[in-house]
This record gives structure tokens, sequence and C-alpha cells, in this order.
């Protein structure tokens, strides 16, 4: 995401993975593997699902919500689907389509009704409502009580780090095309314009990545991880400078006094796997076009408004991504 015509043109600052965000506790008790996968993402919904005071999933169901554009990114990017093949034509093979449109009608179906994105989400597992939801690490300082607009409604102190002792996070998601899985990245850059008085401004990127690299991230540190660990291999000092910073809006405290080492150590490690649809074939510039079309965004709300099956879906979105001028 950093090159252009083989060329590196811009120094990666920080970044954040998309998580996968569910009640460990549940899921412990009734014996269910973490949600990496398809499959225990169904069967998690299954064993969970009791509305209204128990929803499996909150699913992004409003069509002109980015939100609900990420989510359906990063679940292709589990099933190996991408819109745009390697030589920038669109996908025609609709196999793993398929995949990604039927785990998607599933999470509708466990999902309360509605314009659901990113709002509802929030409020219903903030108020103990659902057992999973999909949604950038900006929930991170929420779960621990830190944010009066967007309080802890589940239990008596919306003051409390409860809920975020009983959250766990999966970064990586497999599914029946992709065995590996994958993770769905939003990186940050510091680029130096051709016309920038370029001594300066290497000197701050320079300061920025380095002895400033700490401060840097203290900006917003839930949506700053580090994508420098250290100074050289092994070394880890950003990373733990980066745990120590204060997160939070109207209280503050540190990630590490919110999270035990390996969730944020689990945390951190998805930005080292993430993904975009593109960016490995170079057709990143394309794939942007796809995502702002939202063309996937409307043809899967007609599919799980029942008005289209999962093929006349999948069928629909290639003719309908075929028909933009990229």
């Amino acid at each position: 995401m950093a090159m252009s015509d083989g060329e590196i043109v811009a120094v990666p600052s920080d970044g954040w993975t998309q998580l996968v965000v569910y009640r460990a506790d549940l899921f412990e008790a009734a014996g269910l593997e973490a949600p990496t996968t398809f499959n225990a993402m169904n069967a998690a919904m299954t064993a969970l699902h009791n509305p209204p005071s128990m929803y499996g999933f909150v699913a992004a169901t409003k069509i002109d919500e980015g939100y609900m554009m990420q989510l359906i990114e990063h679940l292709s990017l589990a099933t190996g689907y991408s819109p745009v093949s390697a030589d920038g034509s669109i996908n025609e093979d609709t196999t793993n389509l398929v995949q990604l449109l039927e785990l998607y009608q599933g999470l509708v179906a466990n999902s309360p009704e509605g314009d659901l994105y990113w709002s509802q989400s929030r409020e219903l597992y903030l108020d103990g409502k659902a057992a999973m939801v999909i949604w950038s690490p900006s929930i991170l300082d929420e779960l621990g009580g830190l944010r009066d607009s967007a309080p802890v409604t589940f239990g008596d102190d919306p003051m409390g780090k409860g809920l975020a002792e009983m959250t766990g996070f999966s970064t990586v998601i497999s599914g029946p095309g992709n065995a590996d899985g994958a993770a769905y990245a939003d990186v940050r850059y510091l680029g130096i314009t051709a016309d920038a008085n370029t001594g300066v401004a290497q000197e701050f990127v320079e300061y920025v990545m380095s002895e400033g690299y700490g401060q840097w991230l203290s900006q917003a540190p839930e949506g700053k991880f580090p994508v420098r660990r250290g100074t050289e291999a092994g070394d880890t000092s950003f990373e733990m400078t980066w745990a120590d910073l204060d997160v939070g809006v109207d209280r503050k405290a540190p990630l590490g006094d919110i999270y035990p080492q390996s969730v944020i150590d689990d945390i951190v490690a998805g930005l080292s796997v993430g993904d975009r649809w593109g960016v490995a074939d170079g057709q990143l510039a394309t794939a942007s076009k796809i995502v702002n079309s939202q063309v996937m965004s409307r043809v899967i709300r007609e599919m799980t408004d029942g008005d289209l099956s999962v093929q006349e879906a999948a069928d629909k979105i290639v003719a309908e991504h075929m028909a933009l001028d990229l």
C-alpha cells in the first residue's frame, strides 16, 4: 500500500486492524471456540443467539454507511474473495463470493432488525446484548469505561473494567476459501511531496519514527498501533511504550492496565498479516473504486431483505462491478 510503480513512496507510521469483539466468558461457558473461523462464528451464533436479551451478532445493514463495506471487505478477505483480479479486471468467479454471502446472510439473521451500523453494534455490545461484533480498536477504551458518551451499560458500573475483562478479540478470520485467514488493516503514512522542503520534512519523519514515536502514537493510541515495534529486529520497545500510553476521553488509563499483555500482543500482531482488496497485485486503485461504489452493500441488503437468492446476489454483484467505469 506504500508502493507506486515498484517504489516505496511513503513511510508507514501507524495503523489498526479491525477486530472481532466477543464475549469470551460466554464462549468459554458454552464450550465454544474463539471466532477465528466462519465455522466458529456460525456455531457461536447458533449457541448464543437468544433475542432480545442476547443477539448472536450485530451485522451492518445500513447501506450508506462505510462501516458496512468495511465488514464486507474484512469477511471477503477471509474467504479469499476479491472483486478485482490480478490483472485489474473484475473477478467473475462467484465460488468464494457465494460463501461470503451465505455467511453474511447468517450474520443478519442473528442480528436485530432494522438499519444497523457501527452505532448499534457498539451500543448493544456495551449493553451486554451482543455475543459478537466487528469493530475498530476505537472500542478498546470504551470497553474500559473511559468515555461517558459511550458508556458501559452492562452491569452496575459504567466506569468499570468488568466488560473489558469478559471480552476477547480476534484479528484474523479464516473462511472456506482461505485457510490461512486474513485481517482487515488500515495503515497511515508519512509522505514527502515533490514540492516540499525536503530536508526539513525528512528530519520530521525520522524524528517521528524514532525518539518522537511515542508522542506520535499518543495522539490516539487505540487507533494508532505501532507499525515499528522497535529500533531493530527483535526489539519491542515501541510496542511496550504504546501499551503504556493513556487512552480514553473523560478518563484516562493505559491499555496495559485494562487488557493483559497477551491480548495486546494479539491485537498488534494483526498488522503483520493485515490486507486489503487488490494490494498484493497492485490493484488498490481499482479496488478503492469498487469500495466507494458500495455495490456490494446495496446488493447484500437486497439479498438479506429476501429480494434475491444468494446466487442471484452474487451474479448481480459481478454484473454491477463490470458496469462500473474503472
